[in-house]
């Protein structure tokens, strides 16, 4: 096998493949900048976190309580990503990884649509990025291994209590970071919504 790369492709996109039939199509700059979106949202919510070594075996991502008299634990998250607008939306995630993470955050990128048989007019499918925060609780009961391509499918199922914001603040509350707040608003911010700033 051998790397195709055809003219009409932009650069950064790769399709993998013979020229017959190319097998897959991937963007490994747009896939790779999802780790960092997920720590830049992380980041903005107050959590410290730090990329794991690249290829890490079960996680990508360390959260830590950003007070190091504070520190009681770690958060360990695995980061998977989709760019396609019209995806499945599901992702693949074996079994034996779960012992290695406390989340799985899920990353609808939406770039635009791929997945279809039309190959023109992929931008009418972009739109706003989605994340999903789940716990490993979450990707065992739902997680299907009825193939090879062991894998969670989030289509159908109930998920609005991890969906971007919210699905971080699960991350917060373990970790027990309170929101952001001025010190003379702190006492009112522990005993309020985290809106108190």
């Amino acid at each position: 096998m051998f790397l195709w790369m055809p003219r009409a492709l932009p650069l950064g996109m790769l399709r993998l493949g013979t020229m017959e039939s190319p097998e897959f199509f991937r963007l490994p700059v747009v896939s790779h900048g999802a780790e960092f979106l997920v720590q830049g949202y992380l980041m903005r919510r107050n959590i410290l976190t730090y990329k794991a070594p690249p290829n890490n075996e079960g996680y990508d991502l360390i959260c830590i309580h950003p007070d190091p008299r504070k520190v009681t634990k770690q958060i360990r998250i695995q980061v998977k990503s989709r760019y396609a607008s019209d995806c499945g939306r599901g992702f693949p995630v074996k079994e034996k990884t779960f012992g290695a993470f406390d989340f799985l955050i899920i990353v609808f990128l939406n770039i635009g649509n791929y997945m279809g048989k039309r190959r023109q007019g992929c931008l009418e499918g972009k739109r706003e990025i989605e994340f999903y925060t789940l716990p490993v609780s979450f990707i065992r009961e739902h997680h299907d291994t009825s193939s090879s391509w062991e894998k969670v499918n989030l289509r159908n199922l109930d998920i609005d209590e991890y969906v971007g914001d919210k699905g971080f603040e699960l991350i917060a509350v373990a970790l027990g970071i309170l929101y952001p707040a001025r010190p003379e608003l702190a006492a009112a911010n522990q005993k309020t919504s985290p809106a108190v700033c």
